[in-house]
């Protein structure tokens, strides 16, 4: 009888994933080595931190799935920023600045997937030139300097509350809906993991691939103009170099969550969970008081230590 409870107990332990150890152990140890890790304000704070990077890697779990990358998302995020800054200077308008910032994330996101499906170019390679592309409108648009001085209203934005929750949080919920609401219930969403699996199914389907492919880095785009709301109203500016380097993070909650980069397997609800642990890492390390550069290091051990409990939990099925 022991034998056999103990067989269903490891059983039970190898179907959860790596990523939902991971966080607990984080949890416990931040808990034990920090004061005020567990209060309610930063247990909030650590949400509406993470907002901004759930914003990109849920489009990032659709790319990956398709077996590719984006390396530009970061800096398609700074630009979008920076256009929405600007075009709020110019206009006064919040409404139009985001259109604005939408719009120009939307454009890197189908130039990217032109460039891949189209010119069949390798996704890697295709984002590296858009990162540059845009970092370098960054750049120039803004003379390297910061864009202040914008509309008071923003500000509220990120750290304003609707029907009492941080509205980041309301935002990220609505967003993760919507992702998932495409991934599982669409037909778009039946053709993500099959991109990924067995594409010349789905031209022998008369599906157009490389239509489905550029819709899918479009999404990826959007949604970083969505969060250049966000990330402009947390900084109450614009600066060229504010996001670069989140497309590590996001690609890394995107693989500790269980996505694989081959076959077109994937989870979103995994996503969110490998958001929310980078988000603790990185919370608690600043409580610590660890320097970025620290931070990034544990980011990427992190990423080997799911992927290795994954591996393990496999071997045991």
């Amino acid at each position: 009888m022991s034998e056999r409870v103990l067989t269903q107990g490891l059983t039970t332990l190898g179907r959860i994933p790596g990523v939902a150890f991971v966080l607990a152990v984080l949890i416990g140890i931040f808990a034990t080595m920090t004061t005020g890790f567990t209060t309610g304000p930063n247990l909030s704070n650590i949400l509406v931190q993470s907002s901004i990077l759930l914003l990109l890697a849920l489009p990032m779990t659709f790319i990956i799935m398709t077996e590719g990358l984006d390396l530009s998302i970061g800096a398609v995020l700074t630009l979008s920023s920076v256009i929405l800054a600007l075009t709020a200077l110019a206009t006064g308008s919040l409404a139009i600045a985001f259109v604005a910032a939408i719009a120009i994330g939307l454009a890197f996101g189908l130039l990217n997937g032109w460039i891949i499906a189209w010119l069949d170019i390798p996704p890697f390679v295709a984002t590296l030139g858009t990162l540059g592309i845009a970092q370098g409108l960054c750049l120039v648009l803004t003379d390297g300097q910061s864009v202040v001085g914008l509309p008071e209203g923003l500000h509220f934005i990120y750290s304003g509350f609707l029907f009492g929750i941080p509205f980041p949080l309301v935002l990220a919920a609505i967003a993760y809906l919507v992702m998932h609401g495409i991934l599982y219930h669409t037909r778009l969403g039946t053709y993500v993991p099959a991109l990924g699996g067995n594409r010349e199914a789905l031209r022998h389907a008369g599906i157009n691939d490389r239509l489905v492919l550029a819709v899918i880095y479009g999404i990826g785009g959007l949604m970083a103009g969505v969060a250049a709301l966000l990330l402009t109203s947390r900084i109450s500016s614009a600066h060229p170099t504010a996001a670069i380097g989140m497309e590590f993070d996001a690609i890394a909650a995107v693989a500790v969550g269980g996505t694989q980069f081959e076959r077109g397997e994937g989870w979103l609800f995994g996503t969110l969970l490998g958001v929310i642990t980078i988000g603790v890492l990185r919370n608690g390390l600043n409580l610590l008081e660890m320097p970025s550069s620290v931070q990034v290091i544990c980011v990427g051990l992190l990423v080997i230590v799911a992927l290795f409990l994954d591996g393990m939990r496999k071997v045991q099925e």
